[in-house]
């Protein structure tokens, strides 16, 4: 009897394993792609909602008036002293020494942009004609952009004690700083918005880059207010009865800076491993 050829048989049994190999290798390879994709959108979704949080924090921290709160007895309706220190209060020439005084008798707030008292009711110095409510008035004045850059005095309300440039700088950097965070979140934002347009982790770094500037800032204002309100009850004690407390206002910018913190670090972790992997899977494949 003849021999019979199998050749053939064994062509197409290799053919069949190698394009099984190949199928089961893409399979592979798409599965892997998958899990990569959703991990790193699950950690773009979670820094946009941290970034989103931070920026309402913070903005929420600069519109409002609760940087710092003073806590003091009922004033006497009788007092003229606190007749006068008010009409120095609502002056446009008050200095620090003058409107901080107010604060102090007045269950004052302090914000980045406006310092406000509390009027008690009944007061018969601070009675309008269209005054008719029985309960605390609230009145605030704002800080001029001037008011902003003035030289803080190392006597404050002495012109002649010379000038401290360490309150100064501090004034100033404690109300830029959460503008310039501010500017770099919106700014970050937009880059992302970009990135999700072209379909692409990777100009994400550039958000996170900027998220953390702006968390950087967040904390330097933060410590630069602190550091100024310690500095001013140095030169200005506090009288008797009166204590002062960080308020709400601060606290959410407290909170903002490591909100933003860990923003950055999810946008610049899910694009630089997007980034690494997808090379490492682009040479597997070409493999």
């Amino acid at each position: 009897m003849g021999r019979v050829d199998r050749s053939g048989e064994f062509g197409s049994c290799a053919g069949d394993r190698l394009e099984n190999k190949t199928s089961v290798s893409v399979a592979s390879w798409s599965s892997l792609n998958a899990r990569m994709d959703n991990r790193f959108a699950t950690a773009f979704v979670i820094a946009c909602v941290l970034s989103l949080i931070s920026t309402i924090y913070m903005a929420a921290s600069i519109g409002t008036d609760f940087w710092y709160e003073y806590r003091s007895p009922v004033q006497e309706n009788s007092s003229d002293l606190a007749k006068s220190i008010w009409t120095d209060f609502e002056s446009d020439e008050a200095d620090e020494k003058t409107y901080n005084d107010a604060l102090f008798r007045f269950n004052g707030t302090l914000g980045l942009w406006r310092r406000c008292i509390t009027i008690p009711p009944n007061t018969y110095w601070y009675s309008p004609p269209e005054r008719t409510e029985s309960f605390d008035v609230t009145k605030c004045m704002s800080f001029t952009l001037n008011e902003q850059f003035m030289e803080k005095f190392v006597d404050p309300g002495n012109h002649n004690s010379g000038i401290d440039l360490l309150r100064t700088y501090l004034w100033r950097c404690q109300f830029l700083l959460p503008f310039v965070s501010l500017g770099l979140m919106c700014f970050g934002a937009v880059i992302g918005l970009c990135a999700c347009i072209c379909r692409s982790l990777y100009p994400t770094i550039a958000t996170g880059i900027l998220h953390l500037l702006a968390g950087l800032c967040t904390l330097g204002s933060v410590s630069c207010y602190v550091a100024g309100i310690e500095l001013l009850h140095q030169k200005l004690e506090l009288p008797e009865n009166v204590s002062g407390e960080f308020g709400w206002s601060f606290c959410l910018a407290c909170v903002s800076a490591p909100l933003q913190f860990m923003a950055s670090a999810l946008f610049i972790w899910a694009a630089h491993t997007n980034r690494k992997e997808y090379t490492l899977m682009k040479a597997y494949r070409v493999a």
